[in-house]
């Protein structure tokens, strides 16, 4: 049985995981934000679902919700083998047209959460000699389309940031991964907000429309029966947690691609490589992938 906390479990992909992972014998720690409020359904769904979930109130946004949270956590459980930051918000529309607040509130959920996770657990890890901490990403951590740029920016801030601490902890045994999934239905894109600058969107005409139009496009693709199944990026998540320290590749695509995965394949090389150049290979271990 493995310790593991899954952070944004009240729907999609983290509900999801949190009940797969306890009905493989895992004690899994679900965190939610507000779970005898707003999300009470999701607690008491993940709570009948099975006895191995702990639904856990934490808001990645606060400093002293996530080491309250993760106090609670380490004391009850003594470690944790896995770690999945999935908790995460999407907007889209003119990029321009996003207030700086609405930018920095992407950044306090999908960059800085994880962090403030990722700080609070991995000295436990590292102690233990063992772990495996996979962040939730996306193609768009990737390349840069238009009309997300705001999301963009948080998911490129979370590789960037993964990628060196993947280099920097591998030395103690503990792996970073990132799993990047494309499109999915799983009520992210519906949870956005439309941008606060509405005079900024009076001045880009016609095109102001077309975010809306995507979006809609975007539903009816996902909610078609051709569409990528969510579990598909669950198992993502269970085949990594399977895999032996070492032999998790950094970057996992799931769905509609993008031509990420060949972004990946030709980059990543180059990526390694660097170890070499600043002669670190013999310090960090030459772990690459």
């Amino acid at each position: 049985m493995k310790n593991i906390i899954i952070t944004g479990s009240s729907n999609g992909f983290g509900l999801k995981a949190a009940k797969d992972f306890a009905d493989k014998g895992n004690k899994v720690f679900a965190t939610i934000r507000n779970p005898n409020g707003k999300n009470a359904n999701a607690k008491a769904d993940l709570e009948n679902h099975s006895a191995n979930i702990k639904v856990v109130d934490m808001d990645v946004t606060n400093d002293a919700s996530v080491k309250e949270a993760m106090s609670t956590i380490l004391s009850e459980a003594g470690n944790i083998d896995i770690l999945i930051n999935n908790a995460g918000i999407m907007y889209l529309g003119i990029t321009e047209a996003f207030s700086i607040e609405q930018a920095k509130f992407q950044m306090e959920t999908n960059y800085f959460g994880a962090i403030r996770v990722m700080q609070a657990i991995l000295p436990s890890m590292r102690k233990a000699g063992t772990g495996l901490i996979i962040n939730t990403s996306s193609l768009v951590g990737r390349m840069s389309p238009p009309f997300f740029g705001t999301y963009t920016a948080t998911k490129h801030a979370l590789e960037g940031y993964s990628q060196a601490l993947r280099y920097e902890v591998s030395p103690f045994g503990v792996d970073i991964v990132l799993v990047e999934p494309g499109p999915f239905g799983t009520g992210l894109l519906a949870s956005g907000q439309a941008p606060a600058h509405n005079e900024v969107l009076e001045t880009y005409g016609e095109l102001a429309g077309v975010p809306s139009a995507m979006g809609e496009n975007f539903a009816q693709m996902l909610q078609s029966e051709d569409a990528p199944d969510p579990q598909w990026v669950v198992d993502a998540y269970l085949k990594l947690a399977d895999l032996p320290f070492g032999s998790r590749p950094t970057r996992t695509v799931v769905g509609i691609t993008w031509g990420t995965d060949e972004i990946n394949d030709l980059t990543q090389p180059i990526q390694d490589r660097i170890l070499k150049e600043m002669q670190l290979e013999s310090v960090l271990g030459g772990v690459s992938g």
